[in-house]
């Protein structure tokens, strides 16, 4: 029988993997093979190896669009490997670099392709993928903000339901976050972080910055509306399943998640991860959040509970749809299809995109 992380894994982000691009096929047999969470992460890699393998001998034959697919499974794949596998730092941080560099080669292939994008931070730089619809000369963008576990890599299914509709997609890893964890740690007032991203898409001549929308998943759905607040060059906003007050069920996390946080927080114990993560609130700031949010949670969440999504709705100050499904599990991954549309056509209003 598995271990009780290796379980816990299984049992709260199965729906994530498969829709976020993990065949489901793939998913089955990895986990099946896996009895000990030290195993998890060069299990998946093992796997991930294979898609790197059919991309790189298509890229080599002259198939660009099938390179392209195959390099962002085998990314994916790779990031699933290391998403909270912080008891091996070398291990997690070798299976990071081969998600980063599987995505990269892929950006150039896709439809429409991606740029890989550095954004001046604090003396260093956040990294990013910027991706744009084909056919519009100046389009509004999308900010893509990360949770604790996600990157950057993950995003590929997301970003292309806003591109197809108009919608640039600029996905990054910020403090604490995918390539943004070897140099930052975790910090609550994320508003800093979107101050950069938003000064470097006002950079830009190729992007409509004074039409720029925020999308947060997890924590990033606490990131978001937090920079929502503060920062009013956003016009409108969605929130996955993230948080209002983080510290409130923090002991109630899973496992994995308290040691992820406690590792990217850069908290040397227990204690101290929960003293941050009592920095990441929303309580005192969210009247301040005048924009449009459109909410999405999921009743039978166990990780963040759906009423933190309540509380938000209640608090901001702004126009707020609400999305809170009955039979919807962290993120409502296990009913994408309820939401994942619907959000992107959202959005697409609140950034004067003509409908599609």
């Amino acid at each position: 029988m598995p271990d009780a992380r290796v379980q816990s894994a299984i049992a709260h982000w199965a729906p994530r993997f498969v829709s976020n691009g993990v065949p489901l096929t793939d998913f089955e047999e990895v986990t099946a093979g896996v009895e000990r969470w030290e195993d998890w992460c060069r299990a998946w890699c093992a796997r991930a190896a294979v898609h790197e393998e059919l991309g790189r001998r298509s890229l080599a034959d002259g198939y660009r669009l099938s390179a392209g697919e195959h390099l962002t499974r085998a990314a994916v794949c790779y990031h699933f490997s290391k998403f909270v596998f912080v008891i091996d730092y070398e291990q997690m941080k070798a299976a990071h670099r081969k998600a980063v560099e599987c995505r990269n080669l892929a950006l150039p292939l896709l439809d429409p392709p991606g740029e890989r994008v550095a954004i001046p931070y604090e003396g260093k730089q956040l990294y990013g993928n910027l991706r744009k619809p084909r056919g519009v000369a100046k389009p509004p963008v999308l900010v893509m903000c990360m949770g604790l576990d996600s990157t950057k890599e993950e995003m590929d299914v997301n970003e292309g339901v806003f591109l197809a509709r108009g919608i640039a997609t600029l996905t990054f890893d910020g403090p604490g976050q995918g390539e943004g964890e070897y140099d930052f740690a975790i910090r609550g007032d994320y508003e800093v972080a979107i101050n950069a991203v938003l000064d470097y898409v006002g950079s830009r001549g190729d992007l409509d910055a004074t039409r720029t929308g925020l999308w947060g998943v997890s924590l990033g759905g606490y990131y978001a509306p937090r920079a929502a607040a503060f920062e009013k060059r956003v016009k409108a906003c969605i929130v996955l399943s993230g948080p209002f007050e983080w510290v409130e069920y923090f002991d109630k996390l899973p496992e994995l998640t308290r040691n992820t946080f406690q590792v990217r927080s850069r908290s040397r114990t227990p204690g101290e991860a929960r003293s941050r993560a009592a920095t990441l609130t929303l309580k005192s700031v969210a009247k301040n959040i005048t924009c449009p949010l459109f909410i999405v949670a999921g009743k039978q969440d166990g990780i963040v509970p759906w009423e933190e999504g309540e509380r938000l709705a209640a608090a901001a100050s702004g126009p707020v749809v609400r999305c809170f499904l009955e039979d919807g599990n962290h993120v409502a991954n296990n009913r994408v299809y309820r939401y994942r549309s619907q959000s992107a056509d959202w959005m697409a209003r609140q950034l004067s995109v003509t409908p599609v």
